[in-house]
């Protein structure tokens, strides 16, 4: 994998961990709160989009409507999973489970079904990412609110899922479609909003509210959010989705600190022993 696909993957690791802490802190305020951020992020990106879209000169196409209408169900999907996931477990258990799932998933249908062939050592690398995701999550979790350690993981497992196929669907749709990242990201994120508006327009007396106690969680995650994906669709385009997908997991060494330094949330030497084994596997990716 390039270098310049690694600085992409890398950074935009660090600023998903970010924005997953205030998905966390807000994690009470569910679909609404998924609304909110989607909707910031549409405003905060589209005149980007739109003078991108003119400078470049491309003509736009009705299948970059589909490939991003498809997309934006698949990230509702995945977005209202991990809010809930946030609002009754522990970040330690749902965000490295999550994480973790997903580029196994990822990994297996690519070579699969995708027909890549990332070699031994990418391989390698994938599976030591999905062993330290396995060290960081097991032992038993704090159980937020008196929610089992198992409800924690099984939001973990379904967002992980969740994240697998949107990753395939959208290394597809930048790649075999050609669709541009940027203007893909946008139309989606327009797209999204659109889905959960009947909900917020149903509960409008609560925006209000919402945005006194999460105004800062708002922008942040619609902020950091797009920012983070849009980077991860540029490496999409100079590296295999079989590395990129579990290099992009090392934000779970990012978000087992902050569940432990921020949160305050347990077991800080079992997430640093896992966070060596996840460094390992991204350095295996790497030099693949």
């Amino acid at each position: 994998m390039s270098v310049t696909a690694i600085l992409l993957v890398l950074v935009a690791a660090l600023t998903h961990a970010v924005w997953n802490l205030s998905a966390k802190r807000a994690g009470a305020a569910g679909a609404l709160f998924v609304w909110g951020y989607c909707a910031v992020a549409t405003v905060v990106c589209a005149p980007v989009a739109v003078v991108t879209l003119l400078a470049s000169g491309a003509q736009p196409s009705w299948s970059w409507l589909y490939a991003a209408a498809v997309s934006a169900v698949l990230h509702v999907g995945y977005y209202l999973a991990l809010q809930r996931g946030y609002a009754v477990g522990d970040m330690s258990v749902v965000y490295p489970v999550a994480r973790g799932t997903g580029p196994l998933l990822s990994v297996l249908a690519a070579v699969l079904l995708l027909g890549e062939h990332p070699g031994v050592l990418g391989l390698a690398g994938a599976a030591a990412v999905v062993l330290g995701v396995l060290v960081i999550s097991a032992g038993r979790a704090s159980a937020a609110k008196g929610t089992s350690a198992r409800v924690s993981l099984a939001y973990g497992l379904v967002t992980g899922v969740g994240i697998a196929v949107y990753t395939l669907w959208d290394a597809h749709s930048v790649n075999a479609m050609g669709v541009p990242p940027l203007i893909y990201l946008v139309v989606g994120m327009a797209m999204e909003t659109a889905i959960l508006s009947p909900n917020a327009v149903a509960n409008r007396g609560r925006l209000a509210a919402l945005w006194r106690e999460h105004r800062v969680d708002l922008l942040v995650v619609g902020v950091l959010s797009p920012l983070a994906y849009l980077l991860v669709l540029f490496a999409m385009r100079i590296a295999p989705v079989s590395l990129v997908a579990p290099a992009r997991e090392s934000s779970i060494v990012v978000g087992s600190l902050i569940a432990w330094l921020v949160l305050g949330e347990s077991n800080p030497l079992r997430r640093m022993i896992g966070s060596v084994i996840v460094l390992t596997g991204i350095v295996a990716i790497a030099v693949a």
